[in-house]
């Protein structure tokens, strides 16, 4: 990985990035979004909620209505060349020239990158063997399947050995195996390098990210550590599987409540803890009372993702509060501005 960026700093930073599309569409609301140096950063939220357009003002493909990017700490803009060549992006489904064999194209994104001959043909060559296309390196790219033109494109993001991955969808329309693919490669190259991951599938974040930002109908609702998401879950749970006299165990939870709310669902107990520091009195209670009660334990099983769960709450916050954080932002002068005519992306 170039290191010329030093370690301290941020690869990408928005200072209330704004962008409205002719006059109509808000896509974009005063983002405030840091990326740092080495991380694995999750840009995430519903469909329609900005993901593509800041990823495409991140790029410099588009103008910002009001705010600034930086990437690597100088301001991207359409003109900075430099700085889209230390970038590889990977788009949602890409689609290349069918007539060309991914040797043909892969040679052209590397000329373009500026990579003299002795350097990309031999590393086209390694591309295709890391992402298994080597025997399909020959055939025209309009015989290729989704999954084998995910991987060309994902080949074509790293030509330029770049230092920053912007991966917009990345697993979308793969099959299982074509996502644990691009989900392993993901951890394999964060290990050198700094990634973007835009997905609405909280599953592969959290797979493989560390930073997450949220986006909400164009407003960043949050941006930081992944560990840091747990706070805005609503409660844990888990559920008992349970094999022996249950209408037992149950009269006894009854008679001598235990520090937890609980429920019971046929053979299982289902154990609800609304404070996360009780969670071990609260289940040593009911695992004690299992015991006096000759109950066994057969499985136990977390009922929630708590990145879900705080996903879906912060989403709630946000609306429940949007009102009187507009009425905020117009009373400290941060409304959002006026606009540029450019057509809105297919906002994923």
């Amino acid at each position: 990985m170039n290191t010329s960026t030093n370690a301290s700093t941020n690869v990408i930073e928005t200072h209330n990035l704004t962008k409205i599309y002719g006059s109509k569409y808000i896509a974009l609301n005063g983002a405030d979004l840091t990326v740092p140096q080495g991380s694995v950063f999750g840009l995430v939220g519903p469909n329609g909620a900005g993901k593509t357009t800041t990823i495409r003002l991140l790029l410099g493909l588009h103008n910002p209505t009001a705010g600034r990017a930086l990437l690597f700490g100088e301001p991207m803009t359409p003109n900075a060349v430099h700085l889209r060549r230390r970038i590889g992006f990977l788009p949602t489904n890409p689609r290349f020239p069918g007539d060309m064999t991914p040797i043909t194209y892969l040679d052209f994104v590397g000329q373009l990158s500026g990579l003299p001959a002795e350097v990309r043909k031999p590393r086209l060559a390694a591309l295709l063997r890391a992402v298994g296309l080597l025997s399909a390196s020959s055939q025209k790219v309009k015989s290729f399947s989704t999954g084998m033109t995910t991987r060309l494109g994902i080949a074509a993001s790293l030509i330029n050995d770049p230092e920053l991955l912007i991966w917009d969808e990345p697993t979308a329309g793969l099959d299982p195996e074509g996502r644990k693919y691009t989900i392993d490669l993901i951890q394999e190259l964060g290990q050198t390098k700094t990634i973007l991951v835009s997905s609405h599938n909280l599953g592969d974040i959290k797979l493989v990210c560390d930073h997450i930002g949220i986006l909400s109908e164009g407003k960043l609702i949050f941006n930081g550590p992944l560990r840091e998401m747990t706070r805005f879950t609503r409660s844990s749970a888990i559920e008992l599987t349970l094999d022996g006299d249950l209408d037992a165990l149950c009269t006894r939870l009854d008679e001598s409540p235990p520090p937890v709310r609980w429920t019971r669902e046929r053979n299982a107990l289902r154990l609800h803890f609304e404070d996360e520091t009780r969670i071990a009195a609260g289940l040593a209670a009911v695992l004690g009372m299992m015991v006096d009660s000759g109950t066994t334990l057969l499985a136990i099983n977390s009922l929630h993702d708590e990145m879900v769960d705080a996903f879906i709450r912060l989403l709630e916050e946000e609306r429940g509060h949007g009102f009187s954080r507009i009425l905020r932002a117009a009373q400290t002068g941060d409304g959002v501005p006026g606009a540029v005519d450019e057509r809105p992306p297919h906002d994923g």
